[in-house]
């Protein structure tokens, strides 16, 4: 077999592993050689930072549904994965982390970059983190890793000491104290119980304006979610991870609930009388239905998720696809009158966000720059988001053909994973175009340095397509409004500004397209010019930092805080778009 790292490089080729996401450094040299050896099986894809590499793996199951798996040497390495794998844990993606430390005999010594690296990862990868310290462990543990991460969809941690890397692997012997191991693993078919199936029909059928809440776990399931809807005569709502399951054109689609949601989400939660949760673990409790407003049944195959958002009266442990198919025979026909409210609150919503995305503005409308993709988005693209006001502007705005997927760092809400993310969607499906969203701050805090990475690759993939849209206001808008949203305080210009750089310039140096919009007029041609380039471009649109980020239905202290802020800077412009959006609300609802 050689030595351990060679062993190693064999379990992720028995585990059907493709490409490894990482970054040099001396505590896993046997491992890269060993990878370089068996580089027609295994690629290795070199990002320009760890934690970016840490985001490839997580981009890699999110796009793929596959084990992400990311390498890193001791120390700094190691500290720099964990933003990336707290991105896994909390989305719930199965990334298998490889990392190096400091030969055995200086551990403990307080050796060059010796870190502690049990401890560092035991939260992140709380499921299962072991150290492999004899060859004799080496099929076990990393089994145990990939196992483990498929089975709790979480990140786990394999640590080996440079030495033990190095190590030449016995024998097997059958012996006491050696455990033997497959690089094996199954689903389980899991479905809910007969009893608990008919409460759940009896208390939806009993319903008289049903909604249903979809988010991830429903992907695979949109044919079954669509089913129930119709059946039930319900709405849906989606979460911001859940977006892409459900076709928005769909009359009852009232799009993503939340925050940063539509206003047909926020009233078909208002309005109803009974809720299905299918998938989803949204975070943003407030836009849920009051507690005691709504009946309750919710889904998930995570067992320990039920109820965890909402007081509900029947949970259902089971895969959605399944658990939709055994519920809809027991589902009754409900009448059609809460599905013309629906359809209307969907109407209202796309009346308000044509009304929005027609404002004027200073040069350009990001919203409006971000709706015009729907019509030029190819129907095999792939989507990445970053985080910040883009996430808004993606989650109102943007409608994507049924299948596309798109995916961001949501629960974690870390800036700066739509180039990893993209760059991971790309090299899994090189035949399919890519589109990144992203803001200025999050390009300026690690998107530029993953354009190096992808002006060095693209000639490689069979279609070069690869549209980074950078929107450049000059601020951390997400944050500069919720100073103003939550605090009432004015925007604070030495934390929130961004400073000026050229993208345009900036791409053209890596020999990628770039197109640079400031006229309302150039925004369709430079999504088609993008879209039909024969490489990688950047669209660099600049937008006004004025355009509002206004919560649907926000109540109104939470305006008049937002104008407080603004008073206290004398940004009039942004007062007045504030109010004309909260008018577009008003107007269309009367």
């Amino acid at each position: 077999m050689g030595n351990v790292a060679d062993g190693i490089v064999d379990r992720l080729r028995a585990w059907d592993v493709h490409r490894v996401f990482g970054y040099a450094g001396d505590g896993v040299d046997p491992l890269l050689a060993s990878l370089h050896r068996a580089e027609q099986g295994i690629e290795f894809v070199s990002a320009r930072h760890e934690e970016m590499a840490a985001f490839m793996a997580t981009g890699h199951a999110k796009y793929t549904g596959e084990v992400g798996v990311c390498l890193a040497t001791q120390g700094p390495g190691a500290v720099h994965l964990l933003a990336g794998l707290y991105d896994a844990k909390l989305d719930s993606k199965p990334v298998v982390a490889i990392i190096g430390q400091v030969v055995t005999t200086a551990q403990g010594s307080g050796y060059q970059q010796e870190v502690e690296l049990p401890t560092l990862f035991k939260d992140v990868c709380a499921q299962y983190v072991q150290t492999l310290s004899a060859p004799e462990q080496l099929e076990a543990v990393v089994d145990n890793a990939f196992r483990t991460a498929i089975a709790t969809s979480s990140p786990t941690c394999v640590i080996v000491a440079h030495d033990i890397q190095q190590a030449e692997v016995p024998a097997k012997e059958h012996t006491h104290g050696v455990v033997p191991s497959a690089p094996v693993t199954a689903v389980p078919r899991t479905i809910p119980g007969e009893e608990d199936l008919d409460r759940a029909a009896v208390l939806l059928n009993a319903g008289e304006r049903v909604a249903l809440l979809v988010g991830q776990g429903v992907y695979g399931a949109s044919t079954e979610v669509q089913k129930v809807a119709e059946r039930l005569g319900a709405g849906v709502a989606t979460s911001l991870l859940g977006k892409p399951v459900l076709d928005e054109s769909l009359p009852y689609s009232c799009g993503v609930m939340g925050h940063l949601g539509t206003t047909a989400a926020a009233d078909l939660m208002a309005g109803c009388d009974t809720l299905l949760i299918v998938g989803s673990n949204d975070p943003w409790t407030e836009f849920y239905p009051a507690p005691g407003q709504a009946r309750a049944v919710q889904i998930d195959i995570n067992a320990s998720k039920l109820g965890a958002k909402y007081p509900v009266e029947v949970a259902l442990a089971g895969d959605a696809t399944e658990t939709l198919r055994a519920l809809l025979p027991r589902l009754q026909h409900l009448g059609t009158s809460w599905r013309e409210d629906v359809e209307e609150m969907v109407t209202s919503w796309r009346r308000v966000a044509e009304q929005r995305c027609a404002e004027p503005a200073v040069p350009l409308n990001p919203q409006a720059v971000v709706a015009a993709l729907s019509a030029h988005l190819p129907a095999d693209a792939q989507v990445a988001v970053d985080v910040g006001s883009v996430t808004y502007w993606y989650a109102r705005f943007l409608r994507l053909p049924p299948r596309v997927p798109a995916h961001l760092s949501s629960t974690l809400a870390c800036m700066g994973s739509a180039m990893p993310y993209g760059l991971a969607a790309k090299l899994a499906r090189p035949d399919r175009p890519v589109v990144a969203l992203v803001g200025d701050g999050a390009m300026q805090m690690s998107g530029n340095a993953e354009l190096i990475t992808l002006a060095h690759r693209w000639r490689d993939w069979a279609d070069p397509r690869f549209v980074v849209l950078v929107l450049v206001n000059g601020d951390l808008a997400e944050v500069s409004w919720e100073q103003r949203e939550m605090e009432g305080d004015a925007r604070f210009p030495a934390s929130q500004d961004v400073p000026g750089f050229s993208w345009t310039a900036y791409a053209r140096l890596l020999g990628l397209d770039a197109i640079r919009i400031d006229r309302p007029e150039d925004i369709d041609n430079a999504w088609a010019a993008a879209l039909a380039a024969d490489r990688p471009t950047v669209i660099e649109a600049i937008v006004d930092p004025a355009t509002p980020l206004l919560p649907p239905r926000a109540p109104e202290q939470k305006v008049t805080k937002m104008l407080t802020g603004l008073a206290q800077e004398g940004n009039d412009a942004a007062a007045q778009q504030l109010r004309r959006q909260r008018a577009h609300e008003n107007e269309v609802d009367g």
